[in-house]
């Protein structure tokens, strides 16, 4: 993140500028005119922020990274990570209104790991290794404590994906956002070598391995703020799908699969991977399979988490919507030749996720269901 007169904005992680030059003889000693504090803009404030979070930064260091005070950017360095004859793959996304729950019960510790997954697990599907990662923080009046804590989840969500957390943006905007209104946008840039770009030999009669999500995600979040205020609940309510708050089993992060993901790639036989996001089963897996081609997913195949049993009960919105609007308790769907399947499957067991044998690549397009979400 970053902060410097202008809109409170600099490389969060390599400067700070803030120097304020008086001109005139009695310049020492009187002030005209407004401050830049006065109007709104707090550079003491950004000054702490950048203070606070230079160890959640440090955190994420990896090969590759390369410091730089003072600078305007921040550099990379391919061959210390590595690469020999690298392709670079970019990606970038938000929260979506999850923020909105976020802020509305103030626990905003686990949006910045939202923040980089949905940037991550994007570049992965490509076959890309994340490198590292950028964000833009964007409010009305900075609060230290809100913004260090949603950079500190950037971090962690960093770590997870092996990636360096190398630079941000923070932007005080006042009469831009309500009071404790905030924004966020994520930044990620990996490498794969070249030839290893997926989707690659996708094939009928591939194995479809859906990788269980951790819940809602980053997705959907609009429908399921409707719901819950067509039931009448407040965020501080018991949660009618499981324990604790209703607005804390809502914002569970989404989960990162860039790990697990990059060890069933460099194992042999991943064709292709689709993250399941915004549009759901239904829209994701088409985007990864070549023209007549299409899935067939068997519905039975794994248990409908309660999160998703509940909205699907409450919004009335039927099987069909559901499953373009949320990813329904799969969160990755790994495309595998049929006789690496169960060695993958194994592997990826061994990464600490769980598998279902969801259905497999067939002749035609789009994708067909069998069987019923429950």
């Amino acid at each position: 993140m970053v902060v410097k007169p202008g809109a409170l904005r600099a490389p969060r992680l390599w400067s700070i500028a803030g120097a304020i030059t008086t001109w005139g003889a009695d310049a020492m000693t009187k002030r005209n005119g407004l401050t830049y504090a006065e109007a709104g803009v707090d550079i003491d404030a950004g000054n702490a922020l950048v203070e606070r979070i230079k160890p959640a930064a440090g955190r994420t260091d990896r090969p590759g990274t390369m410091a730089g005070l003072g600078g305007f950017g921040a550099l990379f360095d391919l061959k210390a990570a590595g690469y020999h004859d690298p392709v670079l793959v970019a990606a970038t996304d938000g929260v979506g209104t999850k923020l909105r729950i976020a802020i509305d019960t103030g626990l905003v510790d686990g949006v910045g790991i939202d923040l980089v997954a949905m940037c991550v697990n994007d570049l992965v599907c490509q076959g890309a290794e994340p490198l590292f990662f950028l964000d833009y923080f964007a409010t009305g009046k900075l609060s230290v404590d809100h913004a260090a804590r949603v950079v500190e989840g950037i971090a962690e969500g960093c770590v997870r994906a092996g990636c360096a957390l190398i630079g941000g943006e923070t932007a005080e905007m006042p009469g831009m956002y309500p009071d404790g209104d905030f924004d966020l946008a994520g930044f990620a840039v990996g490498a794969l070598e070249r030839g290893g770009a997926l989707p690659a030999g996708v094939a009928e009669g591939d194995v479809l391995l859906g990788l269980a999500s951790d819940g809602v995600h980053s997705n959907g979040y609009s429908l399921v703020r409707k719901v819950v205020g067509n039931a009448g609940l407040a965020w501080g309510d018991a949660c009618p799908f499981g324990n604790g708050p209703l607005g804390a089993a809502l914002l569970a992060p989404t989960r990162l699969y860039v790990k697990p993901a990059l060890a069933a790639i460099r194992a042999g036989g991943v064709q292709a991977l689709a993250h399941i996001t915004g549009g759901g089963l239904t829209e994701n897996l088409p985007r990864v399979l070549p023209d007549g081609l299409g899935a067939r997913i068997d519905l039975d195949a794994w248990p409908l988490p309660p999160v998703f049993a509940w909205l699907l009960a409450r919004s009335g919105a039927g099987q069909d919507e559901m499953l373009k609007t949320f990813n329904c308790g799969i969160g990755m769907v790994l495309a595998v030749a049929a006789d690496r399947a169960e060695a993958l499957e194994a592997l990826l067991r061994d990464q600490g996720e769980t598998v279902h044998r969801i259905g497999e690549v067939v002749a035609g397009q789009g994708v067909a269901y069998r069987g019923a979400l429950g």
